[in-house]
């Protein structure tokens, strides 16, 4: 503070290599819950997580940032992600000024680089009390939960709403089960007014919020009781993350949380 100066590590760099096409039900967010269990919560430190191949080029923008923001739960530094047209043409629609692109060098030397058949990669829940204790759901069915949680810096654009809604359509949330919808921006609040998903929120018994943390991080709305259990499309199960230290957190997408909320215990959208 002083000399106005830090001292700063370049990190190095771990490449994730994931071709092929996902399997029915599963997203970005099982494609990183999928990597978390692979290397574990420290398999990345200090280290940047870059991420390519053709799995990565079919996944939007938002798909890409689920991705990004649980990169840190690796014990990455940063999640990145080359520059393509899908990325332009979010940012070609966003930006207010011009933007620079930054690409690998041709004759980068990475860490490690680890290759990922998507075919493997199936809708995932990750068990408490660390992301890296993941799951297929198809094995996590057993699981009552008191609250489900869609939303959040990881799971809260609008593309994640729609999953959700598309699930909680003409349905309704069980009567044991708090379903606590929290959308990631003011912009994507309104934008499910536009499209009518708050429509089917509550119709669905849902709890819908401002854009907020709340629950995720222990602070209010949606604080969990001791022993009770939450399906949380959220970043974190840690002990006492959401709430008394006996509650469990269970991390999964926002469809395998919404269709949990229906069904009353972990569960995919097509057991519904």
């Amino acid at each position: 503070m002083a000399t106005g100066r830090a001292w700063f590590k370049v990190p190095e760099t771990i490449r994730f290599v994931i071709d092929g096409e996902l399997p029915a039900g599963a997203c970005a967010k099982d494609v990183i819950l999928y990597v978390i269990g692979m290397i574990g919560v420290d398999g990345a430190l200090y280290c940047a997580m870059e991420f390519s191949g053709t799995t990565i080029e079919n996944l939007s923008v938002e798909g890409r940032l689920t991705i990004a923001n649980m990169a840190i739960e690796a014990g990455g530094k940063a999640g990145l992600f080359e520059v393509d047209e899908t990325c332009r043409a979010y940012m070609d629609r966003r930006a207010k000024r011009p933007y620079r692109e930054y690409h690998p060098d041709v004759d980068a030397r990475y860490r490690q680089v680890i290759h990922i058949d998507a075919a493997d990669i199936v809708p995932t829940v990750s068990w408490p009390h660390l992301p890296s204790n993941t799951h297929p759901v198809a094995e996590s069915r057993g699981i009552v939960i008191d609250q489900a949680v869609i939303g959040s810096c990881t799971n809260g654009r609008i593309e994640d709403m729609r999953a959700a809604a598309d699930v909680l359509r003409d349905r309704t949330v069980n009567p044991n089960v708090r379903c606590i919808v929290i959308p990631a921006t003011q912009g994507v609040w309104l934008q499910c007014v536009h499209e009518g998903l708050m429509d089917v929120f509550v119709n669905a018994h849902c709890v819908v919020s401002t854009p907020t943390c709340g629950p995720c991080l222990g602070g209010y709305m949606g604080i969990l009781a001791a022993g009770e259990r939450c399906v949380s499309s959220t970043n974190r199960n840690f002990v006492g993350r959401m709430g008394d230290p006996t509650s469990e957190v269970y991390l999964a997408s926002p469809a395998v949380a919404a269709a949990s909320a229906v069904a009353g215990h972990i569960a995919l959208p097509s057991d519904l």
